[in-house]
């Protein structure tokens, strides 16, 4: 048995924490859950979803007849503008309050469409159409961090087909952003660089892990990589958010948005499902040691009916991944020109 069928940990730069390595595991019968395949034919519009150009939402309000990027505040937001609770007087019980403002952005006015079969110029658009709102969302002082979100597909509890993304503002930071902000805070006061960007250097020399890039952006499977075919995009250059892209830069990110996705569809052969998201810098002060970057949290396990559990030892003891990072790769390289 080598070194990469055996049980190993690897661990997490961005977070401190550590995740387990089992490749001998994909070996095993499955015999437990599967999934359903995920339907691809749906209509450019569908008079009955709420996200579709002229059609009323849940709430009686209606869309415009929009074309190309559409954002609005979310009808059923998760955070209220205004948040008070009565504290406890035991501290065993905490809490503090929690408002924000919850955006909807629709991708395209095509029910059909998806960044993974979106041109590059409309998945610019979305991108740009994104980047404004998070910018001014950024101005106000009531937020301290602004999450940029995609939820894709059924699998992935995604209420709406509709291509979309949800922008979340919060009046304190959230636990992922915490974690990351002390990790690249410690390797920045240790040695004056940009963790991300240290960590790019060496996977490009390695190129093991790295799935695709271009002028601008590089996706790769990071070597602590939880989900079975997770990707990491991390920009070239030091851009602490989204809104220190240049123009050409928000084109490569579309562009490689567009190879990366298409990859994990071609993998499986089906509209993959996925989680992505952006993570900038905390709002309201310079932070010198964050580097911009998108989670890319893909799922589907050994094919489009079976996915990646979170059980057991994962949630008790540590997350665990069933095949290497590098074979991740390796297996979405192949499929970028299929």
């Amino acid at each position: 048995m080598s070194k990469q069928d055996q049980s190993h940990a690897r661990r997490n730069i961005l977070t401190g924490e550590w995740v387990l390595v089992s490749p001998h595991r994909t070996m095993r019968p499955w015999q437990g859950q599967t999934e359903a395949t995920a339907s691809t034919d749906a209509p450019a519009y569908d008079p009955t979803c709420y996200l579709c150009a002229g059609n009323e939402r849940a709430n009686g309000a209606h869309n415009p007849d929009y074309t190309g990027p559409f954002i609005f505040d979310n009808d059923f937001p998760a955070l209220s503008a205004d948040s008070t609770i009565e504290q406890s007087n035991n501290p065993l019980f905490e809490a503090r309050t929690e408002a924000g403002r919850c955006r909807v952005v629709c991708f395209s006015e095509k029910h059909n469409e998806r960044l993974a079969t979106m041109q590059p110029r409309e998945i610019a658009a979305a991108l740009h159409a994104i980047i404004a709102d998070f910018s001014a969302l950024t101005q106000s002082k009531r937020f301290s961090y602004i999450q940029v979100f995609e939820n894709r597909g059924e699998m992935m509890g995604c209420s709406n087909q509709h291509p979309h993304a949800q922008i979340w503002a919060t009046e304190h930071l959230p636990t992922e952003i915490t974690k990351e902000l002390a990790c690249q805070q410690a390797h920045h006061e240790s040695g004056n660089s940009v963790l991300l960007l240290d960590y790019l250097e060496s996977e490009l020399a390695d190129g093991e892990r790295i799935i695709c890039g271009n002028e601008h952006f590089v996706a790769l499977v990071p070597y602590w990589a939880t989900w079975p075919f997770e990707q990491l995009i991390l920009p070239r250059r030091h851009a602490a958010s989204p809104a220190d892209l240049s123009p050409d830069e928000v084109d490569s990110l579309a562009a490689l948005l567009k190879m990366s996705l298409g990859a994990n569809d071609r993998l499986f052969d089906t509209s993959a499902p996925y989680s992505m998201g952006f993570h900038a810098a905390p709002c309201g002060s310079d932070h010198p040691e964050w580097q911009f970057h998108l989670h890319v949290y893909p799922p589907l396990l050994r094919s489009a009916t079976i996915k990646k559990h979170l059980v057991g030892f994962e949630l008790l003891g540590m997350p665990q991944r069933d095949l290497t990072p590098e074979v991740a790769a390796a297996r979405l390289r192949a499929c970028l020109n299929a």
